[in-house]
C-alpha cells in the first residue's frame, strides 16, 4: 500500500529491499503510476480511505493473481518485513486452511483483529472468503478503521485470527517502529496494554 506522494520517499526504498525476497509484488495507490509501477484503485488518498485501499486492493489481487501465489500479505510503505520469517511462521499451515495472522489486538471482535500498521498475511481461502463476503453482501465497508473492518468481516466469513507468535511464544508482527518496541516503556494508561491479545513482554 503506498501513495503518490510516497513513491519517492517511501515505496522505493520497499521495492529495494525486502520485497525482493516475495514472489509477486504489486504496489497499490489511488492512481496509476506505469514508470514505478504503481496499480491505481481508483480511490482518494487520507486515512479515511484505506479500507477502501484494501478491499479494492485484494479484490484487485483475487481477480488478476490468485493463482500466482499462495498467501498474500498486506504491507504499508513504512513496513519492514522479514520474509524468510514470514515463510518459516506460515510453514505450518495450509494455504486452503481459513486463517490470518499479524499483530493481533483485542477488542470489537470475539477474536480479535490484526493491526494494520503491523502488515497481515491471508492465506488464500481467507483471501477467497473475504472477497466473497463483499460479493455476497454479508461484509460492507463498515468504517474507515481498516483493520477492525477487515478484522470484523473476517469473523463473518469464518476466516481464523491465527497465533503469529514464535516458539518462544514472542510476538512476531509489531506496530511501531523498532526503538519502540526494543528501548522504549509504554505508559500503564497507553492504549496498546488494553489492545495486545497477548501478554505484553518488556
Amino acid at each position: 500500500m503506498t501513495g503518490p506522494q510516497n513513491l519517492e520517499t517511501k515505496a522505493r526504498h520497499v521495492k529495494a529491499t525486502w520485497s525482493r525476497h516475495c514472489n509477486v509484488v504489486l504496489f497499490m495507490s489511488s492512481v496509476q503510476d506505469e514508470n514505478f509501477p504503481t496499480i491505481g484503485l481508483g480511490t482518494k488518498e487520507g486515512r479515511d480511505q484505506l479500507y477502501w485501499k484494501t478491499i479494492r486492493a485484494f479484490q484487485y489481487v483475487h481477480k488478476h493473481h490468485f493463482e500466482q501465489a499462495d498467501w498474500f500479505l498486506k504491507a504499508d510503505d513504512d513496513t519492514f518485513v522479514v520474509v524468510d520469517n514470514l515463510r518459516w511462521l506460515i510453514s505450518n499451515y495450509t494455504p486452503d486452511t481459513p486463517i490470518y495472522f499479524g499483530k493481533r489486538f483485542r477488542p470489537f471482535a470475539k477474536q480479535g483483529y490484526m493491526s494494520g500498521g503491523a502488515g497481515y498475511i491471508l492465506s488464500k481461502e481467507a483471501l477467497r472468503r473475504f472477497v466473497a463476503g463483499f460479493d455476497s453482501k454479508v461484509c460492507s465497508h463498515t468504517t474507515s478503521v481498516e483493520d477492525l473492518a477487515l478484522g470484523q468481516c473476517m469473523e463473518k466469513m469464518g476466516v481464523v485470527a491465527g497465533d503469529s507468535r514464535d516458539t518462544e511464544g514472542r510476538e512476531t508482527f509489531h506496530p511501531f517502529v523498532p526503538e519502540s518496541h526494543l528501548t522504549e516503556k509504554f505508559s500503564k494508561n497507553f492504549w496498546y496494554w488494553n489492545y495486545c491479545y497477548y501478554p505484553i513482554v518488556e
